[in-house]
């Protein structure tokens, strides 16, 4: 019995000294080899553009990145490298009344990412990634606009840090 248990306590050793993978509270799983990160402007293709969205983008990016990894931000390509642009922006009736007018409208931001990971290529990946938030029409888009764009941003940094880093 007791080789058995020592048998079992060295291959649990073996185990977990072959892992290379750090976990963070965050959720991450970084490899140590990644040392650096970069986010490169987030250019606005979309037929509709909101003016400020493209650098709230990067920034929001960039911000995530520093604050929740080990990772350094670099201006050059890093080991880790975002790359993209937003591919639509529009709004859209989703609710109708009786008087056939809107009573609630969506507002949509996509953005297509690219992700490039120097030290395991398995885990590049190109996404189109899409969110939404919803309103009152009545209100109008002009006096909500600002909060559901940063809404809408958390969102898609979260997708984008999620699929980059926690691997879903």
């Amino acid at each position: 019995m007791g080789r058995i248990l020592v048998l079992f306590y060295l291959v649990f050793l073996a185990a977990i000294s072959g892992c290379t993978v750090n976990y963070s509270f965050t959720g991450a799983s970084i490899p140590p080899q990644l040392e650096t990160v970069s986010v490169q402007y987030f250019d606005n293709r979309a037929p509709v553009i909101y003016p400020s969205l493209s650098q709230d983008l990067t920034d929001a990016l960039k911000d995530r990145f520093q604050s929740r990894t080990r990772l350094r931000l670099v201006n050059d390509v890093g080991d880790a490298d975002f790359e993209g642009e937003i591919t639509q922006y529009r709004t859209q009736p989703v609710a109708v009344q009786a008087d056939e007018r809107a009573s609630l409208e969506r507002l949509t931001i996509g953005v297509r990412v690219v992700y490039t990971n120097t030290a395991d290529p398995d885990l590049d990946f190109e996404a189109t990634i899409s969110r939404h938030e919803d309103y009152d029409a009545r209100v109008g888009l002009e006096a909500v606009e600002a909060e559901l764009v940063r809404k809408i941003i958390d969102q898609i940094v979260e997708d984008v840090f999620n699929r980059a880093f926690v691997n879903w």
